[in-house]
């Protein structure tokens, strides 16, 4: 891959660090932007001096090789009122979307999830993690993780097993749908050859 300017790298490095449900590791960092693992760790210390120097609402946590961004506990009242609308509050059209489409199809990545919906679905996912509505893998690459429904949900539905939903068997393995993801996913490896 090609390298990427300073400031493209710590760019992008804070907006991955932004959207990351879990910690994310300098190895995985370095695969997903394309670098050295040495450019992720001045991108990570630079990042670092810059939320500690001003008062900022977040923080870069860093422990060992892992490396996370977290609200600033100075904020934490405003946050959790925040919060406590929020997820006491009913899900949005967005969410309930992507919340059936995991429940039908998971595990599925994130990546399947938005050629499905045709948007970002990462502010949503957080959103329902949050909830203890889906659960993640625990891969490194913030990529490659699958994410599926929690016992929680299927509580609250009255169910024991996704396969329980309504046309499940129809929906979980819908030819149109794979034969969607599968032209999409041989779209994105040909750019990626391309580039």
């Amino acid at each position: 891959m090609s390298e990427v300017s300073t400031n493209d790298l710590v760019r992008n490095l804070e907006a991955l660090l932004y959207v990351s449900i879990k910690p994310l590791t300098i190895k995985g960092l370095a695969q997903v932007l394309g670098t050295k693992e040495e450019d992720v760790e001045q991108a990570v210390e630079g990042l670092r001096d810059l939320y500690s120097r001003e008062e900022r609402g977040m923080q870069i946590l860093r422990q060992g090789n892992q490396i996370q961004m977290m609200t600033n506990p100075a904020a934490a009242s405003a946050v959790s009122a925040l919060y406590h609308d929020e997820l006491a509050g009913e899900l949005t059209r967005p969410a309930l979307e992507t919340l059936t489409i995991i429940a039908y199809r998971g595990p599925i990545r994130k990546l399947e999830l938005d050629q499905i919906r045709g948007v970002n679905c990462a502010l949503i996912l957080r959103n329902l993690l949050l909830r203890g509505l889906i659960e993640s893998s625990d891969e490194e690459d913030v990529f490659d993780r699958f994410y599926s429904v929690t016992l929680e949900f299927l509580r609250h539905l009255g169910i024991t097993s996704p396969r329980e939903l309504p046309d499940y068997n129809e929906l979980h393995e819908h030819q149109k749908i794979e034969e969607f993801l599968s032209s999409t996913n041989e779209d994105v490896l040909i750019n990626e050859a391309k580039i």
